[in-house]
């Protein structure tokens, strides 16, 4: 039969799962966006047959960081187009990425460069978090509720870290505005002054090694700021969603605000299910190699990676994300910075996984750990409807666009970095076997991943989405 010009693409004999439903059916594509789901489609311009794979929807990366801003000396490996394509070919077709606020600077001029740094780069599309770092009179009143407006519905804010902290008072402010205008705040939370004081006293030991990163932000810097930033989201009276939760303490806060009915979100990353303290200690105790595992918070223990596959199933988090943070190992503008090993806390904090987050949980899902409609909700329905992008994205539905991703359920891969697609000289999770994987990926019903080969889909054809009011 001749193709019918009012599909340009027919998936065929599709076991589609979205965060709800399973159900098999022909997906039917124009325009980039679905179109019908039915039986016996009629022929289309492009087909592909679906049978024996999972069609999930694309992957939504509602936190990761790409080609953002750092302080002289220091590097990201990956931009926009780098990250982009392994986030394609790890099943993800949106991502979420942070317009960084410099202290001192405007927040309209960190979005302006952001855009700037994706224009002509991103394969997939992608929204923008922005990150508060200096919320003077101007941005609380004028420039974050324009912005607000414009699309850029969350944002985040730092309780460490020197360069990017607020002050208790600034984060209530913060916390005001987003209740004003409906957005959401996304809070990082450990506390600064135990950190800066335990770091301190590791120095002056001569305790220097990456292993002892671990040591300056045990679960007590976590659960302490994670309580606090729960009070101020009490005190305002506004939801807030607390990222890269590590282990059982800040668990235990969060599950207490959600029992007595607060809007508390949370989320967890891959590096708290599968590396732990130990991991900064590669290489022997004071070896280097533990680099590659510095992150904040750390990796804690197995107990705490128990903990957080628990509470990923109970309900406690909303996201998967990746919280993906690229540099390389062996560079001076890395984790070897200056071209030397560092002292832990001068390391580059910050793990690469934006290719390898879904296949990382959806191990999980084939040992009985999650269900596949768990699965679809932390990485794709969830945050898509958190950030403002559903029903656009998170799911697969006639309206929404066509961002389809064909898993095999039963293959078996053994994580390479050699076989990924990012720019990082790395990856922690080397050697770690998975079951389930993704083959093929739509974005916007443009095929861009066939059978694991990465088709070289032209760099930009991203878009940029304006992200709406977030739905808790």
């Amino acid at each position: 039969m001749p193709a019918d010009n009012n599909l340009d693409l027919v998936i065929r004999n599709a076991d589609v799962v979205t965060a709800s439903d399973r159900f098999r059916c022909d997906i039917g594509v124009r325009g980039g966006r679905i179109v019908a789901l039915g039986h016996d489609l009629p022929p289309a311009a492009s087909e592909i047959d679906a049978t024996g794979l999972l069609a999930l929807p694309g992957g939504v990366d509602g936190h990761c960081h790409l080609d953002q801003p750092m302080p002289d000396g220091m590097r990201m490996a990956d931009d926009f187009f780098t990250g982009t394509r392994a986030a394609a070919c790890g099943g993800t077709t949106t991502v979420i990425p942070f317009a960084a606020q410099e202290k001192g600077a405007s927040l309209k001029a960190a979005v302006d460069d952001y855009h700037r740094r994706a224009d002509g780069r991103a394969v997939i599309d992608y929204a923008f978090h922005l990150i508060v770092a200096d919320p003077t009179p101007a941005v609380l009143q004028d420039e974050l509720p324009s912005l607000i407006r414009q699309g850029y519905s969350s944002f985040k804010v730092y309780m460490t870290y020197d360069d990017l902290k607020l002050s208790d008072r600034e984060m209530l402010s913060v916390l005001d505005v987003a209740r004003q205008n409906n957005a959401l705040v996304m809070v990082h939370a450990e506390n600064a002054d135990c950190i800066s004081w335990l770091t301190d006293k590791l120095v002056g030991q001569g305790r220097i090694a990456p292993r002892f990163h671990a040591l300056a932000r045990p679960d007590a810097v976590e659960r302490e700021a994670t309580h606090r930033a729960i009070t101020f989201a009490e005190l305002v009276d506004v939801p807030i969603l607390i990222v890269h939760v590590s282990g059982k303490e800040a668990i235990e806060q969060i599950r207490w605000a959600q029992g007595r009915g607060m809007k508390i979100l949370a989320e967890t990353c891959p590096q708290y299910l599968y590396l732990t303290a130990e991991d900064m200690g590669m290489g022997g105790d004071d070896g280097y190699e533990g680099a590659k595992c510095v992150c904040s918070p750390p990796p804690r223990d197995p107990e705490n990676q128990a903990a957080v596959w628990r509470a990923l199933t109970n309900g406690v988090f909303s996201v998967f994300s990746s919280d993906h943070a690229p540099f390389n190992y062996d560079d001076p503008e890395g984790k070897k910075l200056g071209g030397t090993a560092q002292p832990f806390d001068h390391i580059p904090n910050g793990v690469p996984g934006i290719e390898t987050r879904l296949p990382l949980l959806f191990d999980g899902v084939a040992r009985g750990k999650l269900s596949l409609h768990q699965f679809v909700e932390l990485t794709s329905y969830r945050p898509a409807k958190i950030y403002g992008l559903y029903p656009r994205k998170g799911t697969i539905a006639v309206g929404a666009d066509a961002d389809i991703v064909l898993w095999d359920p039963t293959r078996k891969v053994r994580i390479a970095n050699a076989n990924l697609h990012h720019a990082v000289d790395y990856t922690p999770y080397e050697g770690i076997e998975v079951t389930g994987w993704p083959m093929t990926t739509f974005s916007r019903g443009e095929l861009i991943v066939r059978n694991g080969e990465y088709l070289e889909p032209a760099a930009g054809r991203g878009k940029f989405l304006e992200a709406g009011q977030p739905e808790i």
